[in-house]
């Protein structure tokens, strides 16, 4: 007998030409989750995959390889030999380690791939509830509402477990295109690129930055954001951009008030440029509706004017607490708090328009050379790979 942690995936991704291409990345993923843990092997057996670790290493490797998305559960399981007493042996190991299972009642669940083993899965499940019992005095059977189940996998090896544990589910990353999320160094933007690489999307981050306004520690910080998010999206591409000289031509030629306004749209005509180049399909940010002055639906929908790329805002309608919830499950959010400024902060105006006019943004952009103030902002931009 051998533990092992088993990864389950769901049932539609699994039906696709695709599933070997994802199987791959999958793995690719899960490796790049554990490799310092360290652990002895992975194997695919018959749609599950399966990682061969010390047992004292199951819990940081089951905490590592949730934040792969496309998993539904994960188990610790028991490897051993296709024959009954073997899986009667590793089914009361597995009581065994399941805590508090004293007095409690439970149910055997058959899953029998390999049709060629010489019992079905209802006669399998019960000769192993019947070793079970036999074995352990004060537990029960109860077929209909049991406290606790012990699975039995049939393949070219079986397999025993009770605990599973949930994963994110989703999408695998890739499926669904590709998107740019604007990264700041607050709370909302992390939880944003957390939710839509959920649903498949690959991301690549756009982060801007007024050095030496703000300091190298707040560009440190979104590295370090950009870090954590990369552990459930795979490896990812930072474009860093400083706008500063962009804050200093509309403090000089445009109204303060107008400041937010006319920044968030240089932010996305230079997303957009990045987009295009790079075939990237949308943009994502971390607005939610009515946090500050930038995120009414008047500025949204000005901002939105100023792109033709679609700009996904998967927080829009969720409220602080909700967000921070999120953030605080994914790990993004003591690093989000930490006291350094991002660009948009240092140079918000006192009394920022809330409901701004296309008409009268546009008239204010007209002072600035903004197609020179975009390229020189794209030409001095940093590349940075966060794997």
């Amino acid at each position: 007998m051998k533990w092992l942690v088993a990864v389950s995936f769901g049932e539609l991704i699994l039906k696709g030409k695709n599933r070997k291409s994802f199987f791959n990345r999958a793995i690719k993923n899960i490796k790049r989750n554990i490799e310092e843990i360290g652990y002895n092997d992975i194997f695919i057996e018959s749609s599950k995959v399966y990682i061969d670790v010390e047992k004292q290493k199951h819990e940081q490797i089951i905490s590592q390889v949730k934040k792969v998305f496309g998993i539904i559960y994960i188990s610790q399981v028991i490897m051993c030999e296709k024959n009954l007493d073997s899986i009667a042996k590793a089914a009361i190991c597995a009581v065994e380690d399941f805590e508090n299972f004293q007095g409690k009642t439970f149910k055997v669940k058959t899953n029998r791939v390999d049709k060629s083993f010489v019992m079905k899965s209802p006669e399998i499940s019960a000769k192993i509830g019947g070793y079970l019992l036999k074995h352990f005095k004060n537990i029960k059977v109860d077929v209909h509402n049991p406290d606790f189940e012990v699975f039995v996998d049939i393949k070219e090896d079986a397999f025993v477990y009770i605990k599973r544990i949930e994963g994110y589910g989703g999408l695998p990353i890739g499926s669904s295109g590709r998107g740019l999320l604007l990264l700041s160094g607050g709370i909302d933007s992390p939880v944003a690129g957390f939710m839509m690489a959920k649903r498949g999307v690959e991301i690549s981050v756009l982060h801007f930055h007024s050095y030496p306004f703000t300091s190298k520690r707040a560009h440190q910080k979104v590295n370090d954001l950009a870090k954590i998010l990369s552990q459930y999206t795979g490896e990812i591409t930072m474009y860093s951009v400083n706008l500063l000289n962009i804050y200093k031509e509309i403090a000089k030629n445009c109204r303060s008030r107008e400041t937010t306004i006319l920044s968030r749209r240089f932010m996305m005509k230079i997303g957009e440029r990045i987009c295009n180049k790079h075939k990237i399909n949308v943009m994502i940010t971390g607005e939610s509706l009515g946090q500050v002055a930038s995120q009414t639906i008047q500025s949204v929908s000005v901002i939105n004017e100023a792109v033709d790329i679609p700009i996904l805002r998967p927080l829009i309608g969720m409220d602080k607490t909700d967000i921070i919830k999120i953030s605080r499950e994914i790990g993004s959010y003591e690093k989000s708090i930490e006291p350094f400024d991002d660009c948009c902060s240092v140079f918000t105006p006192d009394r920022p328009v809330t409901k701004p006019r296309l008409k009268d943004i546009e008239y204010s952009e007209n002072n600035l050379d903004t197609d020179k103030l975009i390229d020189d902002a794209i030409e001095n931009m940093e590349i940075i790979k966060i794997v």
